[in-house]
C-alpha cells in the first residue's frame, strides 16, 4: 500500500496537485485505514501518471476525465490528435527561438542583416558585449550619415573577420586591451603589430576620407565607453 505522499513522488507531481485530482473526479480517492490514512494502490500510481502526462501535454482536466474513461480506439485517436497539436506547437517555439536570435540585442530592428551577420560572426570570435554594442551603434549612425562608406566598410569589415587570421587576432586583443592599465607593456607591442597590419594593407578602406567625416566624431563621442586609457594610450603610440 501506498501513501499519498509516496504516490505524489512516483507521479512527480505535488501532494496538493493529487488532491486537487481527486477533487475534479480525476482519481479515484481510497477510503481509509484504521489509522485514518489513505493508502494507494499501484493502479493509483498508473492513473495518476496518465493525468499527469495528458495535463502535461496541454489537455484541459475537463477533457482528461473523458480520455481516461474512453476506449482504446478513441483514446488512441485523442493521443495521436495531442501529439500532432505538440509538434505543431514545438514547430512555432522553434520559430519564435530563431526570431528571438536574429533580434539578439536589438540589431535587426536597427541595421541591415549584412551588419546583424557581422554582429553575429563577432560574437562567434569571442568579442565582448562591450564592443559589440559599440559597433553596432557606430554602424547605425554610419549607415545613416553616409550610406556609401557604411556599404563599403561592412564588405571589408567581413571579409577580414571571415578570411584574415591576423586581424582576428589583432580585433581580440584590441578588445582586451580596453580593461588594460595605461602603462601595461602590452600595449607597445600591440601597437607595432597593429601598424605593421596596417601598413600591409594600404588599400583598406578605413585610410580614405569618408564623405562625411563628421560622423566618425559624432560615433566617438556619443557611445558611454568608447575609449578607455588603454585605448587613449593604444593610439597614442599608433599616431607616433
Amino acid at each position: 500500500m501506498i501513501t499519498i505522499g509516496r504516490l505524489a513522488e512516483y507521479a512527480g507531481v505535488s501532494v496538493k496537485a493529487v488532491r486537487h485530482y481527486h477533487e475534479r473526479g480525476l482519481l479515484a480517492e481510497p477510503g481509509r485505514d484504521s489509522a485514518g490514512y489513505r493508502r494507494y494502490t499501484a493502479q493509483h500510481a498508473v492513473d495518476l501518471v496518465k493525468i499527469r502526462t495528458l495535463a502535461a501535454a496541454g489537455v484541459p482536466l475537463a477533457r482528461v476525465k473523458d480520455l481516461l474513461d474512453a476506449d482504446p480506439a478513441t483514446l488512441a485517436a485523442a493521443i495521436a490528435k495531442i501529439d500532432g497539436d505538440l509538434v505543431e506547437r514545438i514547430g512555432r517555439l522553434q520559430r519564435s527561438r530563431e526570431q528571438l536570435a536574429q533580434l539578439r540585442g536589438g540589431e535587426r530592428l536597427f541595421v541591415p542583416d549584412e551588419v546583424a551577420g557581422y554582429l553575429d560572426a563577432l560574437r562567434r570570435l569571442g568579442v565582448s558585449e562591450r564592443q559589440v554594442r559599440l559597433e553596432r551603434d557606430g554602424w547605425i549612425l554610419m549607415r545613416t550619415a553616409s550610406p556609401e562608406d557604411a556599404a563599403g566598410w561592412i564588405t571589408e569589415k567581413r571579409e577580414l573577420v571571415d578570411g584574415d587570421p591576423e586581424f582576428r587576432a589583432l580585433y581580440l586583443d584590441h578588445d582586451a586591451a580596453y580593461d588594460w592599465p595605461r602603462d601595461d607593456p602590452r600595449l607597445p607591442a600591440l601597437a607595432d603589430r597593429t601598424r605593421a597590419w596596417m601598413t600591409g594593407r594600404p588599400d583598406r578602406s578605413e585610410t580614405r576620407p569618408v564623405q562625411n567625416p563628421a560622423i566618425a566624431r559624432l560615433a566617438q563621442q556619443s557611445q558611454p565607453g568608447a575609449s578607455s586609457p588603454a585605448w587613449d594610450e593604444l593610439a597614442r603610440l599608433l599616431r607616433g
